[in-house]
């Protein structure tokens, strides 16, 4: 199985990274209101992605402002927020990468540049294949 960006407008595959049952990827990028890092780390299970868990370092617009039942809100050793226990199925993932802060895929050891691979405010999607 492999994990594939496209171009949502398009259909061009950027890349196709290889993915197992139980692997995680994260998507790490400058919050465009509140001006502080997200990480969002998702996982691949029976052939779908599962958001897992996300951290960002200041509230804002567009990241979570509640606990829901299941999940764990945390501190990490650098005072960054961690809610974790989300277990989301995403059916449609998909990324506007940024036009002044970059966007970074972490996937099996190699950190990538969203911006050098698929360019500014490309609107990129990913999708697992076979």
């Amino acid at each position: 199985m492999e994990l594939a960006l496209l171009d949502a407008d398009t259909g061009e595959c950027y890349a196709r990274f290889p993915v197992e049952e139980g692997s995680t990827f994260s998507v790490t990028f400058l919050h465009s209101v509140n001006k502080s890092d997200v990480c969002e780390t998702y996982r691949v299970e029976g052939g779908k992605i599962y958001v897992e868990s996300c951290e960002y370092s200041a509230f804002g617009a567009g990241v979570a402002t509640q606990v829901e039942p299941g999940q764990t809100l945390t501190h990490t050793p650098d005072g960054h927020m961690l809610l974790s226990g989300i277990h989301r199925e995403i059916p449609s993932l998909s990324y506007i990468v940024g036009t002044i802060y970059d966007h970074f895929l972490d996937i099996g050891g190699q950190t990538i540049s969203l911006t050098e691979l698929c360019g500014k405010n490309s609107t990129v999607c990913f999708t697992l294949v076979s």
